[in-house]
């Protein structure tokens, strides 16, 4: 959903159906009722509801200046960071992905503003089915350079997971925002 472009989510994937759509037959709704599906529920709502209150996941979606690749060469941890601005440079998420059921303790990415971090969303919560890795609290960006930016956070990884951040007062009100560029 944050990576640059049209999404698309074929009926039934919200829920987890098993078998392809068929236009003369309806969805199988009553998966539902089964947790792991409606938590897959939950987990699409919230998603989408995210990307349609942050405009940086859309609002530069045909330019390269709303995205930037923070990390895309750690083949060792199989993981990926990058982050997204809109119009309002104050309208940023940073996005790791953990491709791996492994846990990464103490994972270091560099981050474009210096300033606290707090995990937005996390794939991996226990109410999308997840095993509840979650980052909490928040993170300050220390004057270690990493991935080419002046500051980076340090932070868990969940197994198989995607977590937002955003930068502490960016998430609820964009005046207590700092006026800084972005590195990148």
């Amino acid at each position: 959903m944050a990576h640059p472009g049209k999404k698309l989510l074929f009926m039934g994937s919200e829920f987890g159906q098993f078998i392809e759509w068929k236009y003369d037959d309806s969805l199988d709704w009553h998966l539902l009722n089964y947790p792991m599906h409606s938590a897959m529920h939950d987990y699409v709502r919230q998603l989408n509801g995210y990307y349609v209150d942050h405009p940086e996941l859309w609002e530069e979606d045909c330019d390269w200046s709303g995205f930037s690749w923070i990390s895309c060469d750690d083949n060792d941890n199989s993981a990926i960071a990058f982050f997204r601005t809109g119009k309002d440079e104050t309208d940023s998420t940073v996005v790791i992905c953990n491709f791996t059921p492994v846990v990464r303790h103490s994972y270091r990415i560099g981050v474009p503003v210096k300033g606290d971090y707090v995990e937005v969303f996390n794939s991996d919560a226990e109410a999308f089915g997840g095993s509840n890795v979650l980052n909490e609290g928040v993170f300050a960006a220390q004057d270690v350079p990493m991935h080419g930016m002046d500051q980076s956070i340090e932070l868990t990884l969940p197994p198989l997971a995607t977590i937002y951040l955003r930068r502490k007062g960016c998430e609820a009100e964009k005046p207590d925002c700092e006026e800084e560029q972005l590195n990148g």
